[in-house]
C-alpha cells in the first residue's frame, strides 16, 4: 500500500469494500430474522468486531482516538446509522433492485454536497460519469415504476443521502480518524433496534447466515469505506457502491432466483463499463502527476 498513489490506495479500498457488500442483499433474503432483529445484529456484531479491532491497532490511543473525532465525527456518527437503519427499511419494503438503484445516485448527491460544502467541485470526467450513472439507473427504475414501492423507495433515497453525507462529511475531516465514528454508529443502531426485537434466538441457518453477512459485508466494508475518502473524493468513493447496483441483484438471482430485467442487466452494464473507465482515467492522470 505504502508504493501506491493516494488515487491507487482510495480506488482500492472503496473497490474492496463495496465489493464485500455486494452479497448483503442476498443474505437479507435469506435470513428469516424481523427487521428489528437484523437491524440489532447488523449494528452489534460489528460494533464488537471493529471495537476488538480498534482496540488492538490504536493500542494505547484508543481513548484519544475516539474522542479527537470531535463534531464532524459526531455528525457522521449520526449519518452513519440513519443511512443503516435506512437500509434494511427500504430492502424489506420494496425489490433488491429497486433499493440499489436509489443508493445508485450516492455519487450525484455526494458530489453536489462536496461542491457546496467543501468547494470541492468534481472535474469533467467525473460529472460525465455521473450523468451516465444516473441516467442508467433511471433507466433501470423505470420498469419499476408501476410496483407501488414507494415506502422502500424512498428509504432507499434517504439511504443514498446518508452514503452522501458520510463521504462528503469523511472528506470534509480527512484529518481525522473516523472509524471510532463508525463503531459508535454501529453502537447507536443496536441500541435503537433492540427495544424493538422480539426475539433475539437466532435459529437454523441464521446461526451462520447472520455472523457472515453482519462479519463480510458490514463491519470489513464500512471500516475500509469510511478511510478512502481520505485519499478520493467522496463522489468516486461513491461511484463505486453502483457496483452494487448490479451485483446485488445479480446474487439474489442465481441464488433465489429473483430475475433482474433486462433494463436492469443493461443499466448496469453501462454502470459497470463507466466505473472502470472513470477509475482507470483517474489513476493514470495521478501516475502521470506523479511523475
Amino acid at each position: 500500500m505504502n508504493n501506491l498513489t493516494y488515487q491507487q490506495k482510495g480506488s482500492l479500498l472503496a473497490f474492496v469494500g463495496v465489493f464485500f457488500i455486494t452479497p448483503d442483499s442476498l443474505l437479507i433474503r435469506l435470513s428469516s430474522v424481523d427487521t428489528w432483529g437484523l437491524l440489532f445484529y447488523r449494528g452489534f456484531i460489528p460494533f464488537c468486531v471493529v471495537l476488538i479491532g480498534t482496540l488492538i491497532f490504536y493500542n494505547k490511543d484508543f481513548l484519544k482516538k475516539f474522542f479527537g473525532i470531535g463534531y464532524p465525527g459526531i455528525f457522521y456518527a449520526v449519518s452513519f446509522s440513519a443511512c443503516n437503519i435506512t437500509f434494511i427499511l427500504s430492502i424489506q419494503n420494496t425489490n433488491v433492485a429497486n433499493t440499489l438503484i436509489m443508493v445508485a445516485l450516492a455519487p450525484m448527491l455526494s458530489a453536489i454536497m462536496g461542491g457546496i460544502f467543501l468547494k470541492e467541485l468534481p472535474d469533467k470526467k467525473t460529472w460525465i460519469a455521473i450523468f451516465i450513472t444516473f441516467i442508467s439507473c433511471l433507466y433501470i427504475f423505470y420498469d419499476s415504476i408501476n410496483l407501488g414501492n414507494f415506502l422502500g423507495d424512498f428509504f432507499g433515497f434517504l439511504t443514498a443521502l446518508g452514503l452522501a453525507c458520510n463521504a462528503t462529511l469523511a472528506r470534509y475531516a480527512k484529518d481525522r480518524d473516523l472509524v471510532p465514528s463508525a463503531v459508535i454508529g454501529k453502537l447507536i443502531v443496536a441500541i435503537f433496534a433492540f427495544f424493538f426485537v422480539d426475539n433475539f434466538e437466532l435459529v437454523n441457518n441464521d446461526k451462520f447466515i447472520i455472523p457472515l453477512m453482519c462479519i463480510m459485508c458490514v463491519a470489513i466494508p464500512f471500516v475500509l469505506v469510511t478511510i478512502a475518502p481520505r485519499f478520493i473524493t467522496g463522489a468516486e468513493v461513491n461511484l463505486f457502491f453502483l457496483l452494487e447496483t448490479i451485483l446485488g441483484p445479480i446474487w439474489v438471482w442465481m441464488v433465489i432466483k429473483e430475475e433482474p430485467s433486462l433494463e436492469t442487466i443493461i443499466g448496469g452494464i453501462i454502470i459497470i463499463i463507466t466505473i472502470a473507465v472513470h477509475s482507470f482515467l483517474a489513476i493514470k492522470k495521478t501516475q502521470l502527476k506523479s511523475n
